[in-house]
């Protein structure tokens, strides 16, 4: 192993707060879960809990462990995390249909003191309202997307440990919007048409599409960081690039056609036009 992946590995340490703050998260949505479930077994099997621990399990991976100790020497591997943030944590979450069982986990007195006033405000609901907007949500991703990864954005994450925590920030809770979108987890109602989905995913691969190409393609290494980064593998700074992008477009693009596929069929199959009430109140992702 070089000395640099060494000495950059044996430098991680987990990060307290962020790791202590996904365990809460957990043991919320898990009490939340058993509760709901004594009640609605048919909406919360199993598989939606370990969905959930899943994507926090996914998001921790991409922020506090020691992938991210290597993103200031691989762009591979900061584009990995960028995979992790935008195309897995956020539907694996959303899969767990993450908002009833996290407020039935909230303790009662916190929950009549603190979070039930904002709820009844009505300001709560129209803030998610607003923010789950199919064409916001589209448009939050894919800016977040593009102009973060301009070199000017880029370079500055990559020097400030509080620019760079905005941008997976950035990553991770607009690519929650989008996949709201796509996922639409109960209780929540479809703003748009099944139908309207094939687009919505296939545009936002364009976009993936476009930013990945180039980076390939480009011929050039765009972000001097990684150029001046000493080396902890055999791959050039170029070469490096080159990986990433190529990474970012083929697992990308898989994030986006997956669902299309899934959606596509779902319509086109006779079985969606036998309405059953049972289906209707037991969403799922390949099911909408």
């Amino acid at each position: 192993m070089p000395d640099v992946l060494q000495s950059a590995l044996q430098s991680w340490s987990m990060p307290r707060w962020f790791s202590i703050a996904c365990i809460l998260t957990a043991i919320l949505y898990a009490r939340g879960w058993q509760k709901i479930r004594q009640s609605r077994p048919e909406l919360f099997p199993v598989w939606r809990l370990w969905c959930f621990l899943s994507g926090l399990l996914a998001l921790w991976f991409a922020v506090a462990s020691p992938l991210a100790e290597l993103d200031d020497f691989l762009l591979l591997a900061h584009m990995t995390q960028h995979l992790v943030l935008m195309s897995l944590a956020p539907p694996l979450v959303l899969l767990g249909t993450p908002v009833v069982p996290l407020l039935r986990g909230i303790p009662q007195p916190v929950m009549r003191r603190g979070v039930a006033p904002l709820f009844s405000s009505g300001f709560l609901p129209w803030l998610a309202r607003a923010l789950t907007n199919p064409i916001f949500a589209w448009l939050a991703m894919n800016i977040a997307y593009v102009c973060w990864h301009v070199p000017a954005a880029f370079e500055l994450a990559l020097r400030s440990p509080a620019w760079h925590e905005v941008e997976h920030g950035c990553f991770f809770f607009t690519s929650l919007l989008f996949w709201f979108a796509v996922i639409q987890p109960w209780p929540s109602q479809a703003r748009w048409s099944r139908w309207a989905m094939l687009p919505f995913l296939l545009s936002a691969d364009i976009v993936n599409t476009g930013v990945a190409a180039f980076l390939t393609f480009c011929g050039r290494v765009l972000y001097p960081s990684y150029a001046l980064a000493p080396r902890i593998s055999s791959l050039t700074p170029l070469n490096d690039q080159v990986a990433a992008g190529a990474l970012m477009w083929v697992l990308g693009s898989f994030a986006f056609l997956i669902p299309t596929a899934m959606i596509t069929m779902r319509l086109l199959s006779p079985e969606l036009k036998q309405s059953s009430a049972a289906a209707s109140k037991i969403p799922s992702f390949a099911s909408q």
